[in-house]
């Protein structure tokens, strides 16, 4: 269990381009401010003079996978894209800020999607997250969207007091729910947790919220269950055994820690049978890019640099 107490500001200014934003602004290091109480936090990681470099110079890190899907007890090819860049987060509307303030968080962010066709009709996925860079907290925020031809459903998960969730979905039985959840570490932020430093990562027996994605995906409740994690030099894998489902993450053991490929495999039990799907996903290309600056038809060069066309 987090304990709670009162935060104070620890300020280290840096001067970064934002994301989506075509004028450079000024960023802080900024721990969150705040009367209310919050999660207790860990000291700060330090950040290298490398990860500066690498991602405070105004651009984003755009990787592309080849992937294969499991979905509907079949293999779908498709791609997933994976989209790191630093920007400046508003503490309390939790929303990305256009301008400079000494109470703003830096943040890691995370855009990772999926694309794959089931049959006749395709799939679009799309998962959120807004890691402190600091490293020293749980995210912030983290948001999911899973759009098929049925169609589609929505999940918003914000840190505060407690963790708040809202989700919304055109089954029967998900419509419109409101929770609060105990904080507990999300799948979600450990591939941003393992960009900044992986040897932080938690390791052994944890309470773990599953992926957004996942939960939504399976049709799970939204909750911390128990998981096993492991970490290797170049892995890092995560199983839940309640739910029959283990995550293995390979990246780069050296800075940027960039991820490599993935692969994630459920075990399904129906009566006497098991169904055993593996989904895999492969690093095609990777190209560091302002990409909010590059909207004209003349940039469509570079989804074939990323090997998306």
């Amino acid at each position: 269990m987090i304990k709670l107490k009162p935060l104070f500001a620890i300020l280290t200014v840096i001067s970064i381009f934002t994301s989506c934003k075509e004028k450079p602004v000024t960023t802080t290091e900024t721990q969150i401010t705040s009367e209310s109480e919050t999660e207790v936090l860990e000291p700060k990681t330090k950040l290298t003079a490398d990860f500066k470099n690498y991602w405070y110079n105004g651009e984003a890190e755009i990787t592309s996978y080849k992937l294969e899907q499991a979905r509907y007890g079949e293999i779908r090819e498709g791609t997933a894209v994976l989209v790191f860049v630093t920007e400046d987060f508003l503490p309390d509307a939790q929303v990305k800020a256009d301008n400079y303030n000494e109470n703003n968080i830096p943040v890691l962010k995370l855009n990772a999607t999926k694309n794959f066709n089931t049959g006749i009709y395709p799939y679009s996925i799309m998962q959120s997250t807004f890691y402190p860079v600091a490293n020293n907290q749980h995210a912030l925020k983290i948001s999911a969207s899973v759009q098929e031809w049925c169609g589609h459903v929505y999940t918003q998960l914000n840190n505060r007091d407690a963790f708040e969730v809202q989700s919304h979905s055109y089954f029967q039985g998900e419509a419109d729910e409101n929770l609060k959840l105990d904080k507990a570490w999300t799948e979600n932020e450990l591939w941003t947790k393992l960009r900044i430093d992986p040897k932080s990562l938690p390791v052994g027996q944890i309470e773990l919220i599953p992926s957004l994605e996942s939960l939504r995906l399976n049709h799970e409740e939204l909750k911390a269950y128990e998981a096993i994690t492991k970490l290797e030099t170049n892995s890092y894998t995560i199983s839940f055994p309640e739910l029959n489902r283990t995550l293995k993450i390979n990246f780069n053991p050296n800075f940027p820690f960039d991820i490599l490929g993935w692969e994630e495999t459920t075990v399904k039990e129906s009566g006497t049978s098991t169904e055993t799907l593996t989904t895999k996903a492969s690093k095609l290309a990777s190209i560091k890019s302002d990409y909010w600056n590059k909207k004209s038809n003349s940039d469509i060069n570079l989804r074939e640099t990323l090997k998306l066309q």
